[in-house]
């Protein structure tokens, strides 16, 4: 329950301190009362306001916000030039002095010895000022320890209030149990805050016992106590409770009133108990007992629950009928009832009559009425109340209803209207989120007007509205990816790449304008940003396309960049995309281009191992077998020609060797034939005998003996011109005996093909 809270006038002869007037004893009942009085009514029929009763407000004999009391006269003092006068009332010192300090020994000395003189004005006033509940509680049992004080009812009364309202609630019950021993007598108030406080903290139980603790310790239990009990169970849907209990309060003989019964009434339509609150209601009649506007509102609010809006409709007219008035919440409890039941015309027909009848719809009419017209399509009339309140400079309780707006209108294909609701927003100082640009940028785009949502997006970066932390509606994948594929397509990649950097801050990894960014970079000839991109991706965890991945790479070498080209090949396959054929073919010139043999090389390994475009290709993949064997990687050379043999291409060996033997590579020569020798790959006999020439030409006698040997060991050669001269070069070099083994080599393989012709002809 909450209390207004009242300083009480502090004075003593020495000085006179300014302060609020004492509250009296009255003041909780006073206050109970006010807080369910029938003439304050609850705008949101959604949220079950609490009824009240124009019957329990009474008169207050005192203003709760009586000015303070004027200084009385003091004889003038005569202070020393430049010393400032301290005006600080004593209790506001003392509340400066808790909120700034810890509680200690010393601060306890320091207020001791300030206040001259002490009573319970100095000591509610102090609680009343507290800022630190600790503090108060603390400063509460120490004067009265101390022996400065002895608390009355009132101080006693406020600090109960203020643990209460903070759910220290085992503190507030030691105080309230303490009283008598201190010859403070209770009363019942004290024990309403106790019932209220562990109801609110949804103790219910412990709010039971207080309430029949009341009897056992002889405290009176009027209306008061079972009001505030009804509210306390009822609020937590404890019907069957409820109703033992107010049999039992009418057996003791308390009558109910008004109030009570619509306590009953609200809490049996929370739990959703038709029938029972018909009975009550029927119940309250009987006892002479007239329903008031609360009550109407309540069971008009309960028919709505139950979408019975024709019995709802008959108490509405009924309450007219005994003239009265209905108020702001009855008009807008029927518009809801009605558009929850898809009578919209009948809704917006209640609101024309409101009107009418000079009642003022308030945030929570408008908050109700707009969605329903939203979901109807009527969308003229949504925009009529939007400009109505406008005008009347009245703000919906739900945001999300400018949502709901603006979507609507977007839908309907009215973009003016639409971008009138940010307008609206601006004029109600409602900040406009990342999500209200969005719809309006994705409808733009969906509309062509490109331009338009350009615009916005200016507005949106500028302002820096999709980094506000507060703001919890954020722009859709369906908004900007639309705009972010427009910017990239037409020359705008770094304003998208502004958007969505800003995105990212929000959590946001959306494959689709990730590629589009990379994309578009690649086409505006800026692949570094695109590898920028790129990495982000790798390390987010993003999927790159392979398409991505061709225009990164083609810009990279439309650049003449082909290192970073191979780079961006190499991310590529790592990914799990196999470049197709002219992708392996472009790298690889361009690198072979650029001088970059071995990295070429490379490049045509990945392309074999994958068997992508391998036969095509096979002119580039002899150039560069020639090139490696010219700049003398031959073991590297003759690893991609076994990689070859090994996926089921062949290279043109003899092409290679002649050409290596024209150009005086011997070695390389040397190493290729040996090669398809131990392999027992085709070759022409033109080979062997190119490749021997230029051995014996280059003076490599022992290496052409080699080799002349290996190739007669296979029966591969017949007749070579240059064998005398070999042997020649041998037994003047003085290996002697090489040249006669070579001799009888031949010899013996001259006679071997007389027998094979003469073999012949015998058959």
């Amino acid at each position: 329950m909450a209390f207004i809270s009242r300083s009480k006038p502090y004075q003593w002869r020495a000085r006179v301190y300014l302060s609020l007037p004492r509250s009296s004893s009255n003041s909780s009942f006073l206050s109970l009362s006010r807080f369910f009085s029938s003439t304050q009514e609850t705008q949101n029929p959604d949220a079950n306001p609490e009824p009240q009763s124009a019957d329990a407000a009474k008169p207050e004999t005192k203003n709760l916000r009586e000015e303070r009391l004027p200084r009385e006269r003091q004889p003038r003092e005569n202070f020393q030039r430049g010393k400032h006068q301290n005006h600080e009332k004593l209790e506001d010192t003392i509340c400066r002095m808790m909120d700034n300090r810890e509680w200690t020994t010393r601060l306890q000395n320091s207020i001791r010895d300030l206040v001259p003189e002490w009573d319970n004005s100095l000591v509610y006033n102090v609680l009343h000022g507290a800022r630190k509940l600790e503090h108060a509680l603390q400063f509460f049992r120490w004067s009265e320890r101390s022996g400065l004080i002895r608390h009355d009812r009132d101080t006693h009364m406020k600090m109960i209030e203020m643990l209460g309202q903070a759910q220290k609630l085992n503190h507030a019950r030691c105080i309230v149990l303490e009283m008598p021993e201190k010859g403070v007598p209770w009363d019942e108030d004290m024990f309403k805050v106790l019932i209220e406080s562990y109801g609110k903290a949804g103790i219910v139980q412990e709010s039971v016992k207080i309430f029949q603790k009341m009897k056992d310790l002889g405290v009176e239990r009027t209306i008061k106590s079972y009001d505030t009990l009804f509210k306390v169970i009822l609020r937590r849907g404890r019907y069957m409770m409820a109703k033992r209990y107010f049999n039992k309060m009418v057996s003791e003989g308390i009558e109910p009133t008004r109030h009570t019964y619509n306590l009953m009434l609200w809490g049996f339509f929370l739990s959703l108990r038709l029938e029972t609150a018909l009975r009550f209601f029927e119940d309250m009649k009987s006892r002479g007992i007239s329903p008031d506007v609360v009550t109407y509102n309540t069971m008009i609010n309960g028919y709505v629950r139950f979408k019975k809006m024709d019995e709802a409709e008959k108490l509405f007219v009924e309450m007219k009928g005994k003239n009265i008035e209905p108020s702001v919440v009855s008009y807008t409890t029927m518009i809801k009832g009605y558009l929850e039941v898809d009578r919209v015309d009948d809704g917006l027909r209640v609101f024309e009559e409101m009107r009418s009848f000079g009642i003022e719809p308030t945030a929570t009419t408008y908050s109700t009425l707009l969605p329903g017209l939203c979901d109807a399509g009527k969308m003229v009339e949504a925009r009529n109340i939007l400009k109505s309140m406008m005008a009347k400079h009245i703000a919906p309780k739900d945001n999300s209803i400018f949502l709901k707006l603006l979507v609507s209108q977007s839908k309907a294909g009215d973009m003016a209207a639409a971008t009138e609701v940010l307008k609206a927003m601006a004029t109600l100082n409602v900040p406009a989120e990342a999500g209200h640009y969005g719809v309006l940028i994705e409808n733009q785009c969906k509309a062509n007007a490109y331009n338009r949502a350009i615009k916005l997006l200016d507005i949106l970066l500028e302002k820096e509205i999709i980094l506000r932390h507060q703001d919890t509606l954020e722009m859709e994948p369906s908004a900007y990816n639309p705009i972010i594929e427009y910017l990239c397509n037409s020359g705008q990649t770094a304003k998208a790449e502004v958007l969505f950097r800003q995105l990212m801050k929000r959590g946001v990894q959306d494959q689709n304008a990730l590629n589009n960014l990379i994309r578009g970079h690649a086409k505006e000839g800026d692949p570094d940003s695109s590898y920028e991109i790129l990495k982000i991706m790798s390390r987010r965890g993003v999927p790159r396309e392979a398409n991505t991945y061709e225009l990164l790479i083609k810009s990279y070498m439309s650049k003449g960049e082909p290192g970073d080209a191979k780079t961006a090949l190499d991310s590529m396959i790592e990914d799990g995309h196999v470049p197709d054929s002219s992708l392996f073919r472009s790298v690889i010139e361009s690198l072979f281009e650029d001088g970059r043999v071995q990295t070429a090389s490379r490049v045509m390994m990945i392309m074999i191992d994958k068997n992508v475009g391998v036969e095509e290709n096979m002119d580039l993949v002899a150039k560069i077998l020639e090139a490696l064997f010219m700049r003398g990687h031959v073991e590297e050379a003759l690893g991609r020609i076994d990689l070859l043999n090994q996926s089921g291409h062949s290279a043109d060996l003899d092409s290679l060797l002649s050409v290596l033997s024209e150009k005086g590579k011997t070695i390389a020569a040397l190493k290729l034939l040996d090669f398809g020798l131990e392999r027992d790959l085709s070759l022409d006999f033109s080979s062997y005998d190119k490749v021997l020439d230029a051995l014996l030409g280059a003076g490599k006698t022992l290496n052409a003996y080699s080799v002349l040997c290996k190739i007669m060991g296979k029966g591969s050669i017949s007749d070579w011109k240059s064998c005398d001269e070999l042997i020649k070069s041998l037994n003047q070099e003085g290996n002697t005996k090489q040249a006669d083994v070579l001799s009888r080599m031949i010899k013996k393989g001259q006679g071997s093909n007389k027998d094979k012709k003469s073999n012949t002809v015998a058959l």
